[in-house]
């Protein structure tokens, strides 16, 4: 069969235009006449041979789905649409992504001069248990605006050895409490000693000198005892 359909051409043409060789169609060939019920016998080739026929790729396709022509126009066609599908995917996703981060990240107004309080829940280098620290520590003042998502504070006491450049998202803004909510809060002010007038003071010892580490000398064969620090 292939030898007299070659003979026309080692080439066929499908209706779509696309070309191909003859001989690409044996094993399909070969796979419909093992499965073709034979005039004479009644049964299959496959069945008189081994006793079972092959399963079928169509044998697995449901009845209710589309019916999808193996040529490489369809192909393309399938593969467009799902390039489309996959392009609109993507700017639905992104739009969506950026709708909510618009709709949940807010823009700071923050200035320079303002006391804020900085978070310190993802510090992991701070001495001090995390159940006794607070949520945020400060109060703080900007003294330097970076960028719209960043800011930087004058950090005192515990955090110096911090940067001190921060994320808005670590910043909150500081607001006093009401004295007329809160009247029995009292304020302790700080008192500063004044220094004592005289003469000048001058340093006569200092007690933290290192000193030497001392050591056990003994000599060999001799007694534990005879040790000589």
């Amino acid at each position: 069969m292939i030898r007299g359909l070659c003979a026309y051409g080692l080439e066929f043409e499908e209706p779509d235009g696309f070309t191909h060789y003859w001989f690409i169609l044996i094993p399909a060939l070969e796979l419909v006449y093992k499965t073709s019920i034979h005039s004479s016998t009644g049964k299959t080739p496959s069945i008189l041979e081994k006793g079972w026929n092959p399963r079928l790729l169509y044998d697995t396709l449901k009845l209710d789905l589309a019916v999808i022509q193996p040529t490489e126009s369809s192909c393309k066609i399938i593969l467009d649409k799902s390039r489309h599908h996959a392009n609109r995917f993507m700017k639905d996703c992104l739009k969506y992504e950026k709708g909510r981060w618009e709709r949940i990240q807010k823009q700071p107004n923050f200035k320079i001069g303002y006391l804020v309080l900085v978070s310190t829940l993802k510090f992991s280098n701070i001495k001090e248990p995390k159940t006794l620290n607070n949520c945020f520590s400060g109060t703080f003042t900007i003294g330097a605006l970076h960028s719209p998502n960043s800011v930087q504070v004058q950090l005192t006491v515990k955090l110096t050895n911090k940067h001190p450049a921060f994320p808005v998202s670590l910043i909150e803004t500081y607001s006093s409490s009401d004295k007329e909510s809160f009247s029995l809060r009292d304020k302790h002010c700080l008192v500063i000693i004044p220094l004592e007038e005289g003469e000048e003071k001058k340093i006569v010892k200092v007690l933290k000198e290192r000193q030497g580490i001392p050591c056990g000398v003994q000599k060999p064969n001799s007694r534990r005892s005879m040790a000589t620090w």
